[in-house]
């Protein structure tokens, strides 16, 4: 079968960020199909620009095409939007093109890439799956960031009209289910985050990088991912004032976004010589850093909205031995404390947060225990193989049917 992926944000290994994706596109060419993939011009996390209508053969069976997008991911909101539409519309034009189609293969977000992907499997007269990896517009409403009410009305009607138009819809959380069955959805599968482990190697201790980073002696707490507004980092910061009279405890914060200016003025102010900011790296080079951590921070704001989520970087955090300090509620605590795999730190508490690091660095066997049965957990509950699989017995049958 040929399958075709709408998804503007696509990540590959040398990029920066999670490569569910890619992942997933590798084992459905190792399977014996083909996908071709309408991507962005641009990168999510380091903006830089790919030019429109570049092919990219990442190996036979597995295309990547860019389609232009206007605008910038990390600067204003109406830029942002501008090259969301941009993006819609290339995309439709270049997915015009592509031919012998079996299933349409849409992402969000970007929620507005869904019309483009619904309209291609109409003219196509071919299944539409469409995959919810952020409830979009809803977290957005929560967290203060979409305001306008026009917005929000066109936002949440585009996305019921997707939800009730999608041959299937694809989550990857289980916190998004109730949500989507009251918005209309058919028929909803789970295809969960996770993380190939094989990646990752636990007894690596990152000697050279935290040689590198002048962190050899440290306890060294590590946030890798987006410095966003929702990523909450200020309370990690206010965390590490707490304790900055304790030299061998240091932070790390790895990745980039629209936050960031703010975090780094804000470790100047309160004179934070224990947090370090490193730019974003790809996804090849993650295992190493991460290896150089002793505990890892996964952190948002305090809404309801975020209970619903499986935050990828946590996966990532398990296979690499790490213990986590998790600072967000619902559905992923009940994955890090099932395995024991870390500590859970309320949401916004930046006291309860230094003092859930201060026990890991006080108790290092302990920690490192977490970090054991952490990687154990996600081989056997969260492979990105068995995902994979999940994904081509989904998308056969729904291949396999007669045009609509």
């Amino acid at each position: 079968m040929h399958i075709l992926l709408i998804h503007q944000i696509f990540i590959r290994p040398e990029d920066a960020g999670g490569t569910r994706h890619y992942e997933f596109g590798r084992y459905l060419v190792h399977s014996g199909h083909t996908i071709t993939v309408l991507a962005g011009t641009r990168s999510y996390l380091d903006d830089c620009e790919f030019p429109a209508g570049k092919k990219e053969v990442i190996e036979p069976g597995f295309e990547i095409i860019r389609c232009k997008v206007a605008g910038s991911v990390h600067r204003s909101f109406v830029s942002r939007a501008f090259g969301f539409f941009s993006f819609m519309a290339s995309s439709f034009w270049q997915g015009l093109k592509v031919r012998k189609v079996d299933v349409v293969y849409g992402t969000s977000p970007p929620l507005f890439q869904g019309p483009t992907a619904w309209a291609l499997a109409a003219l196509k007269r071919v299944p539409f799956v469409f995959e919810v990896r952020d409830l979009w517009p809803y977290f957005a409403v929560a967290v203060g960031v979409l305001t306008s009410k026009p917005l929000i009305w066109l936002a949440e009607w585009v996305e019921k009209f997707l939800y009730k138009r999608a041959d299937v819809l694809v989550v990857n959380s289980p916190g998004f289910i109730d949500f989507l069955r009251v918005r209309g959805a058919r028929r909803i599968e789970l295809i969960p985050n996770g993380v190939d482990p094989d990646m990752f190697y636990p007894e690596d201790r990152g000697t050279a990088l935290r040689k590198a980073w002048g962190l050899e002696d440290h306890f060294v707490v590590l946030y890798a991912g987006a410095h966003g507004l929702s990523n909450d980092l200020a309370v990690l910061l206010d965390a590490a004032s707490e304790l900055k009279d304790r030299r061998d405890i240091a932070f790390v914060l790895l990745g980039d976004g629209k936050e960031k200016a703010a975090l780094e003025k804000k470790v100047e102010t309160l004179n934070l010589h224990s947090v370090l900011f490193l730019d974003p790296v790809p996804k090849t080079e993650m295992p190493q850093n991460l290896a150089a951590a002793d505990a890892c921070v996964a952190i948002l704001k305090p809404i309801d909205a975020y209970k619903t989520t499986y935050p990828n970087k946590v996966f990532d955090y398990m296979a690499a031995g790490r213990p986590v300090l998790l600072a967000i509620d619902g559905v992923i605590r009940q994955v890090v404390e099932t395995a024991n795999a870390g500590l859970y730190i309320p949401p916004g508490d930046a006291h309860a947060l230094a003092q859930a690091v201060l026990e890991m660095a006080e108790n290092r066997k302990r920690a490192e225990g977490m970090g054991v049965r952490g990687r154990t957990y996600v081989e056997q509950y969260f492979n990105r193989k068995d995902q994979s699989q999940a994904v081509v017995d989904l998308l056969e049958p729904l291949a396999a049917k007669p045009p609509r």
